[in-house]
């Protein structure tokens, strides 16, 4: 993938499905973002919008060489969630009120790149919890293209 190590601009589209306490959300948004190569880990970054607020978060989204996912999203709050396939992982979700342990549970990733044209797509599923008890079901579902 030449050429990733300075950045190539990519735009995104990204759906996430929400499951918490019975009630679901489906949020959609298309923004342009980056996607640069550093070492075996792909990156993309991008700005996802608040849909009440209109404030812009920068999110990172790494793809490591074996397969991992690590989301960083900052915001007043900043959110760190590791995926790999079918494990259990601790998260860190930074508020202004201090530091709240999380694990993530990934049933399902998948990850699809092709290089000509340079494109994409993410796939996870998967659950939150705050020890023992469970906050909610999430899919992500990405797809970029250059």
């Amino acid at each position: 993938m030449a050429g990733l190590n300075n950045g190539i601009p990519i735009e995104i589209h990204l759906e996430t499905f929400i499951e918490q306490e019975g009630e679901k959300t489906h949020l959609a948004f298309d923004e342009p973002g980056q996607i640069f190569k550093m070492g075996d880990s792909l990156y993309l970054r991008y700005q996802e919008k608040n849909e009440e607020t209109g404030k812009k978060s920068p999110v990172t989204m790494k793809i490591d060489g074996d397969g991992n996912v690590l989301l960083t999203r900052s915001s007043e709050s900043e959110m760190r969630l590791r995926f790999a396939n079918g494990k259990r992982i601790e998260a860190r979700y930074r508020t202004p009120y201090g530091l709240f342990p999380i694990e993530t549970v990934t049933p399902f990733l998948e990850i699809e790149l092709q290089e000509g044209p340079l494109a994409g797509r993410v796939n996870i599923d998967y659950q939150l919890f705050a020890g023992e008890q469970l906050i909610g079901n999430y899919k992500i579902r990405l797809q970029f293209t250059a």
